[in-house]
């Protein structure tokens, strides 16, 4: 409680941002907690209507160490039917809105929508 507590105090820049748009129901009446603690993980954000982790990740979820915790966390998660919704941290600062969409499918249970589009039909190059 104390560690969600100082988390919450010490937010990177695209957490803040996520939480602007996110928090106080801001997103389609969707309810979310930020550094929610569930047994021995704080989750960046939560839904528990939606049973759905959020986590914003910079480059240190890429080196192999961080990238096996993190699957270890999903896996744990998982059995207690959270789904864990993963998004890189540039793109919360690159793309917000598309962040945001992508949220909202993911709230109504739908696969995200693709970041391009569809190829085009054969010889429309």
């Amino acid at each position: 409680m104390k560690r969600a507590r100082e988390l919450r105090r010490k937010m990177t820049l695209p957490e803040v941002l996520l939480w602007q748009a996110i928090g106080g129901e801001r997103l389609d009446g969707a309810r979310f907690r930020r550094q929610h603690s569930i047994g021995p993980y704080i989750l960046d954000f939560y839904s528990d209507a939606a049973k759905l982790a959020v986590e914003i990740d910079g480059v240190v979820h890429d080196h192999p160490d961080q990238v096996a915790h993190d699957d270890a966390r999903s896996r744990w998660l998982a059995l207690r039917g959270i789904k864990v919704y993963r998004i890189a941290a540039r793109d919360v600062l690159g793309n917000l809105q598309g962040v945001l969409a992508s949220l909202r499918q993911r709230l109504c249970g739908q696969p995200p929508p693709p970041l391009r589009g569809p190829p085009p039909p054969e010889g429309e190059d």
